[in-house]
């Protein structure tokens, strides 16, 4: 019988509620019955591996992650009905007396529930076993059993089906990846004085059906641990288009912190016109250690490569992201450019960032400029750079953005 690999996963809080409450339901069926062991085991490649193990003292015996062939335990005759699912006393049984695993652990005493998944698949057992024949065990004990077993399958089903969907993701995911399967639309960042573009920010855009968007496409890379190479695949195919714009013009790309301090970052970063990358950071990602990340960037920085701290007013990390990572440029969350022209306390909070950027030599890049009054009165505010719908939508074809505003001058 042949289970099957799922991609391994850091557990989540889900996952590790489900296994707390597998191990507690062994334990409780384990001192109910009086039985000194008791486990689950999956059926994985021929093998019966113990997935969660409750034997106190015992664990020169067995504990998670031990695994025996299937021929050589009880599983498959319980399985397929030639073992009964209780055994009180394994000597009075001749197939169990003659297996050899009885007498080397030894097992006197054995009652075991097979565990289904919710399609039928066997998935393994639910298991007590002791040395000592137990003739006072009854099938009254066997339903209680089984009553743990349900539930610690129902856990197990749901944890299965999780990993399951982590699989299709992860496979999906890697398919992308090998066929290149996304395409970078460039929106340009415009120089509000001049009215033309002083570079572009590359955005990720996903041709797989059915449709999802580019943050649950980097969301989900993230949860099967691919994060760092689809976003630097993408910084790769950003900067392919670097030679059609401008030589004083930049592409922006963006990256999480996890990808910044990946082995993967600096090698990728190494190859690239450093001098003409603004390389972006969320507000919203999490940096646990602002030294180490500063401490890859440093290099990367002196060798011309400028840092964003993106989305800025968006949440509760911006102004800590700023003072730490000393950024180039600041962007605006669109929160707070939307109405700006109308609402006295965006322009009064712009107002402190500017004054914070012209303290640090670094400049405001204002996000999500929509309407004429939104850019005439960031203009009379200070800000210099901007971009929105307004000045440009997103495109895959860079020459009509660098054409329209050719046009336009």
């Amino acid at each position: 019988m042949t289970g099957f690999t799922l991609p391994s996963s850091p557990l989540d809080g889900r996952e590790e509620n489900s296994r707390q409450a597998i191990n507690s339901a062994l334990n409780a069926i384990r001192q109910h019955l009086g039985m000194p062991i008791a486990y689950v085991s999956e059926f994985v490649d021929g093998e019966s591996v113990f997935r969660y193990v409750d034997a106190p003292g015992l664990e020169h015996l067995i504990k998670p992650g031990d695994s025996r062939d299937l021929t050589e335990v009880y599983c498959l005759h319980i399985l397929e009905g030639r073992l009964p699912e209780l055994i009180p006393d394994t000597s009075q049984n001749s197939l169990a007396e003659a297996m050899p695993i009885t007498r080397e652990i030894p097992i006197g005493a054995h009652m075991s529930i097979p565990i289904r998944l919710e399609d039928g698949t066997p998935y393994g057992m639910f298991c007590c076993l002791g040395p000592e024949p137990n003739t006072s065990l009854n099938e009254r004990d066997l339903e209680t059993m089984r009553l743990f077993a349900n539930l610690a399958a129902q856990q197990i089903d749901k944890d299965y089906a999780q990993r399951r969907a982590l699989q299709e993701i992860r496979e999906r995911i890697l398919e992308t990846l090998d066929t290149s399967a996304f395409a970078i639309a460039y929106q340009p960042i415009v120089d509000l004085g001049q009215m033309k573009p002083s570079g572009y920010e590359a955005l990720c855009r996903f041709s797989a059906e059915p449709y999802r968007s580019p943050d649950v496409w980097f969301d989900e890379a993230a949860a099967v641990g691919l994060a760092v190479e689809l976003e630097l695949a993408s910084i790769r195919q950003a900067v392919q288009r670097i030679s059609q714009i401008a030589p004083d013009q930049y592409i922006s790309v963006n990256a999480s912190p996890s990808t910044v301090i990946s082995d993967q970052f600096a090698e990728t970063f190494l190859k690239l016109p450093l001098d003409r990358i603004l390389l972006e950071i969320t507000e919203h990602a999490v940096i646990d250690d602002y030294e180490s990340f500063t401490k890859v960037l440093r290099p990367l920085r002196h060798a011309g490569l400028r840092l964003a701290v993106d989305d800025a007013g968006a949440g509760h990390s911006s102004l800590r992201h700023i003072v730490q990572l000393n950024p180039d440029y600041v962007k605006v969350d669109m929160s707070l450019t939307r109405n700006v022209d109308s609402d006295l306390a965006r322009r009064a909070l712009i107002g402190a960032l500017l004054f914070y950027t012209r303290e640090t030599s670094a400049h405001i890049i204002a996000e999500g400029i929509e309407t004429e009054a939104e850019l005439n009165t960031l203009k009379l505010l200070g800000v210099r750079r901007g971009q929105g719908y307004l000045l440009g939508r997103p495109s895959q074809e860079i020459a009509k953005t660098i054409d329209l505003y050719s046009k336009a001058s």
